[in-house]
């Protein structure tokens, strides 16, 4: 099974709020008062006024990201982050194998990495995106990680996250299909 990810988490009402005018932003709905923001190369091309660039070469720790980022992307990045922690992410993985990275910027500075993995094997906690999420303040609760915890895991896709955004559903949405089914056998 695959999971591909491109996205920016941040506090749902700092992301709302920023994405309000945007015609290609697709807001999906985290747990913790969280949200993504789905960066498709059309959304991109909206925040900087041109087509995004994708590096050449596999992401690795020189190069952590797929998208490589313009100076005005990170400018956004950099400007939504005088509001909150603003966190951009990446995931791929396909029979087992992948990697993933992020970074954090806080108060107009990148402030977190960027990290990147693609051997895991340290502990959960130190992995790039549940690392990147505590930095945003995600919480301990029920679930194995803050990947979880927020509900990474509910789609499998950057397009599944646009779809997900578009119906209007919460990461709690499977959760409660799956209540809503218990409940009737």
């Amino acid at each position: 099974m695959s999971y591909q990810l491109s996205a920016i988490i941040a506090d749902a009402d700092l992301l709302r709020e920023e994405a309000r005018e945007l015609d290609h932003a697709v807001l999906g709905r985290l747990r913790q008062d969280f949200a993504l923001l789905p960066v498709t190369p059309q959304l991109v091309e909206e925040l900087t006024g041109t087509p995004p660039d994708y590096a050449l070469d596999e992401p690795g720790p020189e190069q952590p990201f797929t998208l490589t980022f313009s100076p005005t992307f990170t400018e956004v990045l950099v400007r939504w982050s005088r509001h909150g922690p603003v966190a951009y992410v990446e995931a791929e993985f396909a029979g087992g194998a992948g990697h993933q990275a992020a970074a954090v910027w806080l108060g107009g500075a990148l402030a977190w990495g960027p990290r990147f993995d693609a051997a895991f094997d340290g502990p959960r906690p130190d992995w790039p995106i549940n690392a990147a999420l505590v930095e945003l303040g995600a919480e301990p609760g029920r679930w194995i990680d803050p990947f979880a915890e927020l509900g990474l895991h509910v789609e499998r896709s950057t397009e599944g996250w646009l779809a997900h955004g578009r119906r209007g559903l919460s990461a709690d949405y499977w959760d409660e299909l799956a209540e809503e089914w218990e409940a009737r056998q």
